[in-house]
């Protein structure tokens, strides 16, 4: 269809059936008094009279809203600095912030080395030459490419570096060859390169190097990106700089024009040509076909929002105002297409894909046009779904002959034909690993980290300013031997409330201590008579067993739009995401849950006078141990099977601790023991400690690690059970 920005995604939902509101349904929900509003006094909708039991809250709606505040708010402010761009010296001053701010972003470029290029082998076609070619993006990190050269045409060539989606087979899958024999056919010089975890370049293969273990190239890019937020970087960093070193290459080349180089890609290929153009002054046009071309902190953000690969989202882009539409704005006003699906605001990307994607379009055509340029931008769409098709093609070839060649359009692509991969490979085998011997992203990171002054831990966590808040009682229930149970919640942050409960001991002014537990599975797990909670607090304890944010109940419900999407955006490596980016991390918002529980507990009077000790098992142990550093009402703190130290997660190829947990440059700054020592001597004990690949650590290890910490025990093995916990309190 033709897109008419008009019509909205809500407005074409209501014409096609109308008695469908303009509002989400979640949204709705989200307003009534019963999803987020309503308390124990509350009405039911609908009901004759109060309803005397509890009206729990939608407690599901709480990390979804939270989080859409947060990136409304920031959304206001972005667009508050662009409505400032009314003269071509305010647009320069934006150009040069977006472009620092982006380097800053990613954790900077790297030096630059000797490409140390070799041309491996030539095919000859009617109307080309392709060269198989090998360079090092940086030292023993190889990178593999074809470049079709046209066997005829005025030299120097316009001249295009095309960039690959995430197909396995990079530079040899068929759209992407139909789409470089089109343009060299046409007489530009391209140069495709495979990107890192795809075609001969994979980082993680199986034992036949032409395959990844991990399954896909957005799983290796995934895997390789995680790890290097911990040290500052990014893949967004190691994916760029091979594209900035392709673009040296290509420049470089005595049969390209220095004057016309552009950069083109689909889908992931379009979102890094976007952080090229950014980046680099030498681009003369780009094109960008169904790339990532909707910012992340929208007006209309629904659940996880648009998280996506490890290089698309922006680590703390949105709290500097930075998002991706702001990529584009340094290459202006040069030539610059964006080329959509607008089948993807429902089959790939989110529900505001196109929307987004077209409302930024035209705050950039301001631009465009305050530069006196605005004829220099265009917008074209195809009715089909995701990938390089035929249409979108002739798009791009009619987008550069325009700009560069200025020759009418094209309406039909030249002859194509693609080769089979092996029939492109640059190396011999296929695999830059085996062939090679290249470094993976993973090897390339083992060197020794350089410590950094150290953030304060509440800034190193982004935590929010908290007033203590007291506990709401919901209802409390009677229950088998003098065991009594409150129904509690407390609100830890704008529009999320912790629920939690607390089991009393028949004896209350018992001078047993407070357990605080910390399930990863939540609070609902072993509440049933005779299970822990109840048998310790009928043994004289008072048990607290909260949810923290994505667990329990708290567990967010899926977004808006295809069912599809919404699912695969709804577990809690995306929130985990969306928090990054956002500038929450999650285990800082899980942290910011756990003192806003334990300081509403020091002013609940049937436990205010209490000693307070805080146990934690798995993902949980690292959001207990910052709580315990930052709150010193905590006495004691018992771990079990949780993560030892950070660094280990760098050191082991392949890690499995939760991404919730981790921390941009935390490697750099406080790991796990020195943010721990600052416990001073209250009393820590540590059983079953985790390796980054979930390996247990060697009890002598783990003292060696904690050595600072003058009174900690170590256990060999994660203990959780009712005889651990009511034997750590009662030391």
């Amino acid at each position: 269809m033709n897109f008419d920005p008009k019509l909205t995604r809500r407005a074409l939902l209501s014409a096609a059936v109308p008695l469908i509101p303009l509002v989400h349904t979640q949204k709705a929900l989200a307003q009534s008094a019963v999803a987020q509003n309503a308390g124990p006094s509350a009405q039911l909708p609908n009901a004759r009279e109060p309803y005397s039991g509890v009206s729990y809250r939608n407690y599901s709606r709480c990390l979804p809203d939270y989080l859409h505040d947060l990136a409304w708010s920031l959304a206001k402010a972005r667009q508050s600095e662009l409505t400032k761009l009314v003269s071509p010296e305010l647009v320069i001053e934006r150009q040069k912030w977006a472009r620092q701010t982006f380097w800053r972003l990613i954790g900077g470029g790297f030096e630059k080395t000797p490409l140390n290029a070799k041309v491996t082998g030539t095919l000859d076609r009617i109307g080309y030459q392709l060269q198989k070619v090998t360079y090092e993006s940086r030292p023993g990190f190889f990178v593999t490419a074809n470049l079709y050269i046209p066997a005829r045409g005025r030299k120097p060539f316009p001249a295009v570096l095309f960039q690959m989606g995430h197909a396995p087979a990079g530079k040899a899958y068929p759209a992407f060859q139909r789409c470089c024999q089109g343009l060299v056919r046409l007489g530009y010089l391209v140069l495709a390169f495979d990107p890192i975890g795809q075609g001969e370049r994979i980082a993680y293969p199986d034992s036949s190097f032409k395959r990844s273990r991990l399954g896909s190239p957005m799983d290796e890019h995934n895997a390789m990106g995680k790890q290097l937020i911990l040290s500052g970087s990014s893949a967004a960093k190691v994916q760029l700089w091979d594209a900035v070193r392709s673009l040296d290459y290509l420049a470089s080349h005595p049969l390209a024009d220095p004057r016309r180089l552009a950069t083109t890609g689909q889908s992931g290929g379009a979102t890094i040509s976007m952080y090229l153009a950014c980046v680099d002054d030498r681009i003369s046009a780009a094109a960008i076909i169904s790339g990532n071309t909707e910012n992340f902190a929208i007006p209309e953000f629904e659940g996880a929002g648009s998280t996506d690969d490890a290089e698309q989202d922006l680590i703390y882009s949105a709290p500097a105002g930075f998002d991706r539409w702001d990529c584009l704005y340094p290459i202006a006003p040069k030539p610059l297409l964006i080329s959509v699906s607008d089948k993807d605001f429902f089959g790939t990307y989110s529900p505001d894909y196109v929307q987004n994607g077209w409302d930024e379009f035209q705050k950039l055509k301001k631009v465009y046009q305050t530069l006196g340029k605005s004829d220099h931008l265009s917008w074209s769409s195809t009715p089909l779904p995701h990938g390089l098709s035929y249409d979108s093609r002739l798009a791009l070839y009619s987008f550069l002959n325009h700009w560069f060649k200025g020759q009418d359009r094209i309406t039909e692509e030249p002859a194509t034909k693609p080769e089979t991969e092996e029939v492109l490979w640059a190396t011999e085998s296929g695999s830059v690993i085996r062939s090679l011997k290249s470094q993976t992203p993973f090897q390339m990171e083992q060197k020794p980290i350089g410590k950094q002054a150290s953030l304060p831990l509440d800034r190193l966590l982004r935590l929010e300013r908290q007033t203590p808040q007291r506990l709401t009682v919901l209802k409390r229930a009677s229950s088998l031997r003098g065991v009594e149970i409150e129904a509690l919640e407390v609100q830890s942050g704008n529009k999320v409330w912790v629920p939690l409960w607390l089991f009393l001991p028949p004896d209350k002014a018992s001078v047993k201590p407070l357990i605080v537990l910390l399930e990863p599975n939540g609070r609902n797990g072993q509440w049933h008579e005779d299970e822990t909670y109840q048998t310790l607090a009928a043994e004289g304890f008072a048990v607290a067993v909260p949810d923290l944010r994505g667990l329990g109940d708290l567990t967010p419900e899926f977004g808006n739009g295809n069912p599809r999407y919404a699912k695969s955006h709804g577990e809690e490596e995306d929130y985990s995401w969306a928090g990054l980016i956002l500038g929450r991390p999650m285990v800082g918002q899980r942290t910011n849950d756990v003192l806003a529980v334990v300081r509403a507990l020091r002013l609940h009077p049937p436990v205010q006078h209490k000693p307070l000790i805080l146990a934690a098992q798995g993902k949980l142990t690292i959001p207990a141990q910052f709580a315990s550093v930052l709150e010193p009402n905590i006495q004691k703190l018992y771990l079990s099977g949780g993560l030892a130290q950070y660094r280990s997660l760098l050191e082991t190829e392949n890690f499995g601790h939760p991404f919730a947990n981790f921390i941009p440059n935390i490697c750099n700054q406080q790991d796990l023991p020195e943010v721990t020592s600052s416990m001073g001597k209250r009393k820590i004990v540590m059983a079953g400690m985790l390796d980054g690949g979930g390996r247990r650590v060697d009890v002598a290890a783990v003292r060696k690690l904690y050595e600072r910490n003058s009174n900690l025990d170590v256990l060999d093995q994660a203990q959780w059970n009712i005889d651990a916990l009511r034997k750590f309190a009662l030391i």
